[in-house]
């Protein structure tokens, strides 16, 4: 055999013996590879799992200062904003303020936000970005309280679009104060404004103006109050002056409320008007019955101070007089009067008595006429007081004359004194109650309910 084929012989056998040790290499540590059938290649890769490297970041927030406003040393910055009331939570009359949740939005523009995008319209990013770029400084004129919602997540949205518009949205409940006008109260209709104004800008540096006039604002249909129906909505605009820092752009939110009437018909008119009617009871009452008439009239004078203190104690403590006021005091002045009107009835019905009694201890003293009844007839006595004497009989007139006096006494038996109150019982009876009347009763049955009749036609055409 040639030297030559002997070599390459030997070469065959050591590159074999290789092979052969690799292979068993592999069985044993289980890295051999079993070809796979083909089927299982056709299954389609998750490209979006694929990092094709670190992503370039559209908004280049390290390469501007974001601490100076847009176009800083040029123009003022327009800024539009929009409202979108959500609700008015509550209205106090007496701290004089109102609450109110709301969305604010505004609209303006920053080429530093500009970014390069063909399938991107914009981007949208919630309150984390706020800290990093430059957003209007807008606050709540005459606000009291205020913040922005927080659950689940801070409510603020930010949306860039590729030409450097920008959208800034946030929910917030503010309380604000509200100048109320109570004159006419409950008849009344209140006008409250929620201000809003840049806190640092001027106008020479940021224009503040509503992005769509009144349409900018808007309200939830489902808006409703317990004691006020919402008349109107409308936006303004005007220039506020501090003589310190300069004029300021300054949007005004204004609502009209008018007042439900009905819950104070209810607790407090109707309740005062069937007092003053419950005095006027006492009218129609014998003068006589002291109790009676004095515990109505006491009775009637402090309810009516019940109802002056409640209604009161929900109301400020202004120092004008309100339209409710009026109503009550002239309530009150009409149940007083009539504590007095008894007053005055039951002085004269004692005077009045005096007198008779002193007049009757002049009378010569008549013995043994029972049930007589005594008259005094003077020289010019009428038909009417003669025939007032028929129906007696003669034997029973006694007459004494003297000084140009007659005194005729008028002597009833028994029996025709019985006869003649069986005849006259019923009668007597119906007419009992008139005939024990003062005349001062007789004209405040008319005089008192006329009166606040003609006031309350008054009162309602003046505040209604």
């Amino acid at each position: 055999m040639p030297y030559f084929t002997r070599l390459i012989l030997l070469l065959f056998c050591l590159v074999a013996l290789v092979e052969s040790r690799k292979l068993k290499k592999r069985r044993w540590t289980g890295q051999l590879e079993v070809p796979k059938p083909s089927h299982l290649y056709k299954k389609n890769l998750d490209m979006t799992k694929i990092r094709k490297g670190k992503p370039q970041p559209l908004l280049r927030l390290e390469d501007h200062d974001f601490t100076m406003r847009p176009a800083f040393g040029g123009p003022a910055i327009p800024v539009g904003v929009d409202v979108q009331v959500e609700s008015l939570d509550s209205i106090s009359e007496v701290d004089m303020d109102f609450t109110m949740t709301l969305y604010l939005r505004h609209y303006w523009k920053d080429d530093r936000l500009a970014f390069p995008s063909t399938s991107n319209k914009s981007m949208t990013f919630d309150g984390r970005l706020v800290k990093k770029i430059w957003v209007p400084d807008v606050f709540f004129v005459h606000s009291k309280r205020s913040f922005t919602h927080d659950t689940t997540t801070d409510n603020i949205m930010l949306r860039v679009f590729p030409d450097g518009h920008v959208l800034y949205s946030m929910r917030i409940t503010v309380t604000a104060m509200c100048n109320m006008d109570f004159s006419h109260f409950p008849l009344d209709s209140q006008t409250c404004s929620l201000e809003l104004e840049s806190y640092a800008y001027t106008d020479e540096d940021l224009m503040l103006y509503w992005k769509n006039g009144d349409e900018s604002l808007k309200t939830d249909e489902k808006i409703s109050l317990s004691q006020f129906l919402i008349q109107k909505f409308h936006t303004t605009s005007r220039l506020a002056f501090y003589s310190s820092t300069g004029w300021y752009n300054r949007l005004y939110i204004n609502f009209t409320l008018r007042r439900h009437i009905f819950f104070f018909l209810l607790q407090t008119y109707f309740p005062a008007t069937l007092m003053v009617m419950l005095s006027w009871v006492s009218f129609w009452i014998d003068r006589r019955a002291v109790p009676a008439r004095v515990s109505l009239g006491i009775t009637t004078v402090l309810t009516m101070s019940t109802i002056i203190t409640g209604v009161n104690a929900a109301m400020p403590r202004v120092s004008y007089i309100k339209a409710v006021d009026i109503y009550l005091w002239v309530s009150f002045v009409f149940v007083f009067l009539s504590v007095l009107e008894y007053a005055a009835v039951n002085y004269l019905t004692t005077v009045q008595e005096r007198k008779e009694r002193k007049l009757r201890e002049k009378l010569p003293c008549m013995c043994g006429m029972l049930h007589s009844r005594t008259m005094m007839l003077d020289g010019s006595y009428s038909e009417s007081d003669t025939n007032s004497l028929a129906g007696y009989p003669r034997s029973h007139i006694l007459t004494e004359e003297g000084q140009d006096k007659t005194v005729a006494h008028l002597a009833l038996s028994n029996e025709s004194n019985s006869s003649r109150k069986k005849g006259l019982l019923k009668g007597q009876m119906g007419l009992r109650i008139f005939q024990n009347t003062h005349a001062i009763d007789k004209y405040s049955r008319l005089i008192f309910p006329a009166s606040y009749i003609f006031f309350n036609l008054i009162y309602w055409s003046v505040f209604s």
